[in-house]
């Protein structure tokens, strides 16, 4: 800003994303300063803050050339409260007076008077997903049953992108699947028996977050990634009450992911279980899924057969183990 200049124009910008009235202790103390407050935008949110916090606020837009010369005839300063798609007309006058070089001009300053937090753009997504829940007539009648394969494909194109390295697909596929997440939660509102909102999707995975993590929000230590995951696991297996590590595996997994989890389930139990028979790995897989197919078998049904049947081992073994 140039103190020297006669009068001062200030566009005050503010965010949808922050809660009406809390805005900067700057933008307070230029807003009760300034001798003239105006504001193009009659539904603005701010508005009834501003004018129960005794700050007069006149509603309509003012020209550039009105504004320079209110401020710049007897050195005042003027705040515009820009609306959410901005003030093009009103900057663009006044860069065209102040690149004109005939004019003298006020001092120009872009104010924020509040700021974005980190996750605010979620606030968009939520607001744009109740819109089209609301208005959109396919997206209005979805049921969980009918996103469910949607949810699949989306968590096998990312990680698609994860391992292929591509950054700007990993981005783009995090977003998707984060728009099933708030799908999902805005469905789930509509329930008339049982709604809940996004707000309590993300209450419970918060808790659960600090629950399990009293190394961090409580007094509990870990100095290492090993001392961490057994926090985790102790923590889940008190608030699961399992009587099988085999419990909480989705069977519904692709079978590999399903036949790994448990192997990492009964390792992690210290259980040694020996796997049935009838599995393979690298080229062997391959071929009996070439075998399967040409026989007409599904083999990722055939392989999530066989890991149902490495769960009631496991759960054999530890029932033995129990008896010791």
């Amino acid at each position: 800003m140039n103190d020297s200049a006669p009068g001062r124009i200030v566009l005050l910008t503010t965010s949808h994303r922050v809660a009406p009235g809390l805005l900067s202790w700057p933008a307070w103390q230029v807003l009760r300063a300034a001798d003239r407050v105006l504001c193009a935008d009659p539904a603005h949110p701010q508005l009834p803050y501003l004018r129960e916090a005794g700050v007069e606020v006149e509603e309509g837009a003012a020209t550039a050339r009105e504004l320079v010369d209110y401020c710049v005839s007897d050195a005042r300063t003027a705040v515009v409260l820009t609306s959410a798609v901005g003030e093009s007309a009103l900057t663009d006058g006044l860069a065209r007076l102040a690149g004109s070089g005939r004019e003298t001009m006020p001092a120009l300053e872009l104010l924020p008077g509040s700021y974005d937090l980190p996750g605010a753009r979620l606030i968009d997504l939520v607001q744009v997903m109740d819109r089209i829940r609301r208005a959109c007539p396919w997206s209005g009648i979805r049921t969980h049953e009918d996103l469910a394969k949607y949810g699949l494909e989306e968590t096998y194109e990312l990680l698609e992108a994860i391992e292929t390295g591509d950054r700007e697909s990993l981005r783009e596929e995090l977003g998707d699947v984060l728009l099933q997440v708030v799908f999902h939660a805005r469905i789930a509102e509509d329930d008339a028996d049982e709604p809940f909102s996004v707000d309590d999707v993300a209450g419970v995975i918060v808790d659960k977050l600090i629950h399990r993590h009293p190394h961090v929000f409580g007094e509990e230590s870990a100095e290492t990634p090993e001392d961490v995951k057994a926090h985790w696991l102790r923590t889940k297996a008190v608030e699961k009450e399992r009587e099988s590590v085999t419990e909480g595996v989705p069977l519904g997994q692709p079978a590999l992911a399903l036949a790994a989890k448990l192997a990492s389930r009964a390792r992690a139990e210290g259980l040694d279980v020996t796997p049935p028979a009838g599995d393979g790995v690298g080229y062997e897989l391959l071929a009996l899924a070439v075998r399967a197919e040409a026989d007409g078998v599904e083999p990722e049904t055939a392989l999530r057969a066989a890991a149902r049947a490495y769960r009631d081992a496991i759960r054999a073994a530890e029932g033995g183990a129990g008896g010791v």
